[in-house]
């Protein structure tokens, strides 16, 4: 792999990352993360001098939501190392064996699920925090409290932290996928990404429908006194939490091999996704001896499941539109059981992977699947054909509206804004923040909106009047003011936001607020030379936003006499000792880093991700990790928060 290889590898999977940990809406199976997540962690072990610093890798778990109040946990929660073999499995006892001698180990099942922090005092239940980045995540304790496997009180007068996962059995699962499915709604992803979308709502009532379980897997803060972690598991579970349904003590690689294969066989019995097996040292001693790396704590380990495999046949090949106009080809597959749940779809991600793979309608091919609902091709059974398979044509046309597509090769796109397949999402991403942040705006409404055909582009939105609203059930007077005021209360918003609300691929925030400095309102006549001329715009984002300017010249130029955007200027920053400067942020400090980064921004510095020889200031905080080491290393200026705060 050469080095331009692995940045774009690290590209893709912080933008899987993104959509797995934030969106909740995963745009990669777990075998697909997890074959290019150790790529990329190859690369990054036999070159550590050219690893970037804002590598998933590096990331214990998500970004935490605006939209709830965060908290901090007491003790980080740390993500897990995975092993896949049975001579992984041995490299890692004989790492931890080397260290502090014979060991004994507690296993379980690796539910997949939504991480949860439960902070007790008193022997009462007052918080529930979201795992989120492992330092400070989402505190969801009115959603937590409807989850009936979880005690309100326990019997311990102490502080105590314990930890698990939510899940949602696979029964309710389906059951959930078809009422939304009844309702018009996207169904969820997979039970993982059920039971966190239940965790984050904000009407806990529709939590509390959702008949969420908490399994609890280990503990953060606590004094409690036994010497072993089963024996302290074994408290917790007489406190009234759920026991997995097996669990097992260990000493040697054979017996956890054994019970490692015994779980699988009763993978399809076990009523939760089951994704691996948890390999933890039993003796706390032991474990504190071991310690952490900057990632995962070394005495536990994640041993991953086979992804299961199923041969069936491709009957037709349909296209979706998303929001952006990317057309994403799925197979329609002969119906075939796995893990219980009838699967009939298997995405194909790209027309390239359909050319490389000689994917044809009506192959018979091996289908994979490691808790994902739709599964992924992963092999053309060429030697059974006939004769009779039908080659797969790369669109000319949107299916939906008929325009003519983009092909840029891996991604094929229908730049018409007004494409109905593309009209609900867009609105819905119009809507939310960051972007217009129209208060009141959900998906339901949109979607009700849009079916009764009230509203067929985000321009619409503006010319709703109260008679359009007062006929639709629970559109009383005071929601229909409310919702027509917030309308209202966007026009005259800052010009970045109307351009990162417009949805365009590969412009987000920070090219909209570049852009918006740049040029004003006559962004719509901008040429490719005076786009790639402004810092950190390339060729790939210059010709997508050129194009999606091309199809909808006219409709944004009503956007903006509409909505009567505010433009922006660039403010000189008056001289301070970071004007100019290349800085660096690393660790958690005093409030979040994104309201850091904005000061030092309007400061006149330029904050990076990665630290290099150009870096002019690294500020840190608690539990800064590698970028800080780097840092002093290569003679960098390193600064405290409080350090930073006095040269101002």
């Amino acid at each position: 792999m050469t080095h331009k290889q692995y940045l774009e590898k690290v590209k893709t999977l912080k933008k899987w990352a993104y959509a797995y940990y934030v969106e909740d809406n995963p745009v990669a199976s777990d075998e697909e993360y997890d074959k290019l997540y150790h790529e990329v962690l190859d690369y990054e072990t036999a070159h550590p001098d050219e690893a970037v610093e804002d590598s998933p890798t590096k990331r214990v778990g998500g970004v935490v939501r605006d939209e709830f109040t965060k908290a901090k946990h007491i003790k980080r929660m740390w993500s897990m190392e995975d092993v896949f073999t049975t001579e992984e499995v041995q490299e890692w006892l004989d790492r931890v064996e080397k260290n502090v001698g014979k060991c004994d180990y507690f296993c379980e099942p690796k539910f997949d699920g939504a991480s949860m922090n439960l902070l007790y005092d008193d022997g009462k239940l007052i918080r529930a925090i979201t795992r989120g980045d492992g330092v400070v995540g989402e505190e969801v304790t009115d959603n937590v409290r409807t989850i009936r496997s979880v005690p309100l009180t326990i019997d311990y007068t102490g502080l105590i932290e314990i930890r698990g996962e939510v899940v949602i059995r696979k029964d309710d699962f389906e059951a959930i996928n078809k009422e939304r499915l009844n309702e018009g709604e996207q169904p969820f992803a997979n039970p993982r990404n059920a039971a966190a979308g239940s965790l984050r709502q904000l009407d806990s009532s529709i939590t509390a429908k959702r008949r969420l379980v908490f399994y609890p897997w280990g503990i953060g803060e606590n004094f409690l006194e036994q010497a072993r972690l089963s024996e302290k598991m074994d408290f917790v579970y007489a406190q009234g939490f759920l026991r997995p349904p097996y669990h097992q003590e260990c000493s040697t690689i054979e017996a956890i091999e054994a019970f490692y294969q015994f779980l699988i066989s009763k993978r399809d019995e076990i009523p939760m996704m089951m994704d691996g097996m948890v390999i933890k040292v039993d003796d706390i001693a032991k474990e504190e001896e071991l310690g952490y790396t900057v990632k995962f704590p070394k005495w536990m380990c994640a041993y991953k499941f086979p992804a299961i495999e199923k041969v069936t046949k491709i009957n037709a090949i349909t296209l979706q539109v998303g929001r952006t106009g990317v057309i994403t080809p799925v197979a329609e597959i002969e119906p075939v059981n796995i893990e219980g749940a009838v699967v009939s779809r298997a995405t194909l991600h790209n027309f390239d992977e359909i050319e490389r793979k000689d994917i044809r309608i009506g192959d018979s091919v091996i289908i994979i699947r490691s808790g994902d609902v739709i599964p992924k091709i992963i092999k053309v059974l060429a030697d059974r054909r006939t004769g009779s398979e039908i080659p797969v044509k790369r669109p000319t046309h949107c299916p939906t509206c008929g325009s003519e597509l983009l092909d840029e090769g891996a991604l094929i796109k229908c730049q018409n804004l007004k494409c109905p397949d593309r009209v609900i999402n867009s609105i819905i991403h119009f809507a939310k923040k960051g972007c217009m942040n129209i208060d009141g705006l959900g998906s339901k409404i949109v979607e009700l909106l849009v079916k009764e055909h009230i509203i067929d582009n985000v321009l619409d939105l503006y010319a709703l009047k109260k008679e359009d609203l007062e006929h639709l059930e629970g559109f009383k007077e005071k929601r229909i003011h409310n919702l027509l005021q917030a309308i209202a209360d966007t026009k005259g918003a800052p010009l970045h936001r109307l351009i990162n609300a417009m949805g365009i691929e590969h412009i987000g925030e920070v090219a909209s607020k570049a852009l918006a400095f740049e040029f004003g309102l006559s962004i719509v006549d901008v040429t490719y030379e005076e786009l790639i001329a402004i810092d950190g715009i390339g060729a790939e984002v210059a010709n997508s936003f050129l194009e999606f300017m091309r199809v909808n010249h006219d409709f944004v130029l009503k956007l903006f006499e509409v909505i009567q955007p505010t433009v922006e200027e660039k403010v000189e920053a008056k001289d301070n000792p970071f004007k100019g400067k290349t800085v660096v942020l690393t660790g958690t400090m005093s409030e979040p880093r994104g309201n850091i980064k904005t000061m030092l921004e309007a400061l006149g510095a330029k904050v990076s991700g990665s630290v290099s020889k150009k870096t002019d200031f690294v500020i840190y905080g608690e539990d800064a990790g590698s970028k800080l080491t780097k840092a002093e290393s290569l003679g960098v200026v390193t600064l405290t928060e409080d350090e930073m705060r006095a040269m101002l």
